[in-house]
């Protein structure tokens, strides 16, 4: 739509710097001024040329608003008040002025109208090893650039270093001409634009990348994923977005958990992007630099096959972030790479803003009982329904109609209900939409929408919330078991075998319903007070049910998996093999027993047969090597394995990063697994080889722990009968 803002940058005079969408498609930028702001507390430094305070309504800890005239006076205050304390300064500033002006990026914008570019680097070296733009000889091959579905390669004209500068300036002018909103690429953060900002730096070709004429900007930062952090060198572009989708893959698999790798190639499998191995052209790490000497054509077929599906992946991931950034005073890259919480805090503190109310600060949170989750069988199941209920804890949100005890304004349960009618209302869109175009914006937003609300919940009882609610939570999730406690009873009532309960969902067998689930669901739907709603969610050949919250399904040909224990990134690939061939028996995908497979994994371990990448073990590294190399130094412990492989890594990788690993023969003095292992990339069978016995133990390990589930009781080897 025209006008729709699409980028925006604030420099260091506070001047508002925006770009928006014209009627035919074209970006114009124009010039505005911020008038920066922050919350105060009673004792907070309040002085200075400029400054101007009021005092808000209500009794929050935050009781005055600050504004300054200019951004120079606005720092000049900061500097002072920060010695004494008792402020609140919303940061970024880009986020203040869309907090301040209630806009929103790409309001009303649709995503294909969206500017995107994608971006992916080819690159050499001059021994052989892999390449490192700290290094003189080493260099930039090629440059691919995606945008509205072309390509463009940008190609170093010879082996010099004025070749390599004018391919750099070559960049800077693409970019200048094709003006993307966004510049995506599979990790691009760590490689990419990291290789090209330190062969920039060489060559003095300044990292022109930005809107409004403006550089790169980079800077050292994490991301939470899970339970894990990834440090990464963070670039940001006034007025454009970097998006990573390397780092998009891991927040989209932190529920599911079921991709064996985040590499590119592995990813567009997964996701469908590639189908077949025809699709794509293929390249060894160690052949890339001889391609590009001795066959330019599979060379750039290979760029351009990384470029399409990199955009591939944004496509199917991007979309939930876009679709946030019309709700959250947010930028795009801020949107991708912050959590939901500072994101709910942003929407309280617009409404506390404009009504010029008095914030709160996040209150102490004390522990409270979760969902009811529990496995009520073990074993092979079949006639398997799946029920849950929809989007049970923001349902009982709304059925208790409480706000959060320090939400003076009353801002929570309105803002819940209005977006969950936004989702409603795309959720029939994305059914009934007029055009395929239509029904897919619509359903990005009612998945955006489905993600935001239940986040409402999570929101209420996070210590840091401005507007949490320990004791609201726990009434929450207390209402949450009684409910699904009442449902099992009553599938129960109905005949049902119950297989496993988690918080929202129930799993059961019974063939007596399995062709009419929705009979079924009827008859015990009654238990349900008004507003909270009962689904069928699936109907399954088989399941396997293992332990809490870790079962495989079967879904005609297809198996899905879910818990960590049966499709763990951090076993060997040989014993992944082995589980999958298991789990695919028991549910009837595969007629040949995971025995057989076992034994002559026996024999090939024994005999040192079995490659490398199969017995090799993979870990993300939880700190750097140079920081864990120092804590060692020091006397810290524990000693990690993946990490002493690192420290013989070269490059060294980083934390957030997989290292494989693998286990040599014991030697005298060796009793523990660090002191043997060794980074599995360049692995030598002659000087290091890996040590059976540890492998083979393994194989006893998992006969025990699976063992009973073939009828095989590991002790004295004997068989019955595998469902009994």
């Amino acid at each position: 739509m025209s006008g729709a803002l699409c980028g925006l940058w604030i420099d260091d005079t506070g001047q508002v710097h925006t770009s928006a969408a014209t009627a035919t498609d074209g970006r114009e930028t124009r010039v505005e001024t911020l008038r920066p702001f922050a919350w105060l507390k009673e004792h907070a430094f309040a002085g200075g040329e400029g400054i101007t305070v009021e005092p808000l309504k209500g009794e929050g800890v935050f009781n005055r608003l600050l504004h300054a005239g200019t951004f120079g006076q606005f720092e000049a205050w900061h500097e002072q008040a920060k010695a004494v304390g008792g402020t609140d300064v919303i940061r970024p500033l880009e986020s203040q002025y869309l907090l301040q002006s209630r806009r929103r990026l790409f309001a009303e914008l649709p995503f294909g109208r969206l500017r995107r570019c994608q971006l992916d680097i080819e690159t050499g070296s001059t021994d052989g090893s892999f390449s490192d733009a700290a290094k003189a000889g080493d260099r930039v091959l090629a440059i691919g650039l995606r945008c509205g579905g072309e390509n463009r390669f940008l190609v170093l004209a010879d082996d010099t270093p004025a070749a390599e500068r004018a391919l750099l300036e070559q960049l800077n002018a693409a970019l200048a001409e094709l003006d993307p909103d966004t510049i995506e690429g599979h990790n691009i953060f760590k490689f990419d634009l990291d290789f090209l900002r330190l062969r920039a730096k060489r060559h003095k070709v300044p990292c022109a990348w930005g809107r409004f004429g403006q550089p790169a900007k980079f800077r050292n930062s994490r991301l939470k994923v899970a339970e894990r952090m990834i440090d990464f060198p963070r670039c940001d572009l006034p007025g454009r977005t970097v998006v990573d989708t390397y780092l998009l893959v891991q927040l989209h698999d932190i529920s599911a958990r079921e991709m064996t790798s985040y590499g590119l190639k592995a990813v567009a499998t997964y996701l469908g992007i590639t189908d077949d191995e025809d699709e794509r052209t293929y390249l060894a790490g160690d052949k890339i630099q001889q391609a590009f000497n001795e066959d330019r054509a599979t060379f750039l077929s290979y760029l351009g096959d990384d470029l399409r599906e990199t955009a591939g992946v944004a496509d199917l991931l991007l979309p939930t972030y876009f679709e946030q950034v019309k709700t959250f005073p947010i930028l795009l890259q801020e949107a991708t790479l912050r959590g939901t919480t500072s994101k709910i805090d942003l929407l309280f503190q617009e409404e506390y803003y404009q009504a010029r109310q008095a914030c709160p600060i996040p209150p102490e949170m004390a522990a409270f009982e979760g969902g009811y989750t529990r496995s009520f069988q073990e074993g092979v199941y079949r006639h398997v329904l799946h029920f849950d209920v929809a989007s049970l804890y923001p349902s009982l949100l709304l059925l208790l109609a409480r706000n959060p005890k320090n939400d003076a304004l009353g801002v929570f349960i309105p803002l819940l209900s209005r977006l969950r009618e936004y989702r409603l209302k795309y959720k029939a869109l994305a059914k009934n939409g007029p055009t395929p175009d239509e029904r897919a914006e619509a359903q990005a937003r009612q998945a955006s929408f489905k993600i935001l609300i239940n986040s409402f919940y999570g929101y209420l009882g996070f210590s840091g919330a401005r507007f949490g609610d320990g004791e609201l939570a726990a009434e929450v999730t207390r209402r949450g078991r009684e409910l699904l406690q009442q449902l099992i009873e009553g599938f129960a009532a109905q005949g049902c075998l119950i297989l496993e309960a988690d918080t929202d969902g129930i799993y059961l067998s019974s063939e007596k319903h399995y062709a009419a689930p929705e009979e079924l669901l009827a008859s015990v739907a009654a238990v349900l007070p008004p507003g909270i709603e009962l689904e069928h969610d699936g109907s399954y050949d088989a399941m396997f049910c293992y332990k809490s919250k870790n079962y495989a399904l079967r879904d005609g040909s297809k198996m899905i998996l879910r818990g960590s224990a049966l499709r763990s990134r951090g076993i060997e690939r040989y014993l992944q093999s082995l589980t999958s061939r298991l789990i695919r028996f028991l549910l009837g995908l595969e007629t040949e027993s995971p025995l057989v497979l076992l034994e002559q994994l026996r024999a090939r371990i024994a005999a040192r047969e079995l490659p490398i990448e199969e017995v090799s073990k993979a870990e993300v590294l939880s700190m750097n090597p140079d920081a864990y190399e120092r804590m060692i130094a020091e006397g810290g412990k524990p000693r990690r394995s993946s990490a002493e492989a690192a420290l013989l890594m070269n490059p060294r990788p980083r934390m957030g990063e997989r290292v494989s690993y693998y286990l040599t023969v014991k030697t005298k003095g060796q009793t523990s697994d660090w002191q043997r292992a060794r980074p599995a990339a360049g692995y030598d069978s002659v000087a290091a080889p890996y040590d059976p016995k540890t492998y083979l133990d393994k194989l006893d390990d998992w006969l025990e722990r699976y063992g009973p589930f073939l009828g095989v009781k590991p002790a004295d080897g004997v068989q019955g009968d595998l469902f009994g």
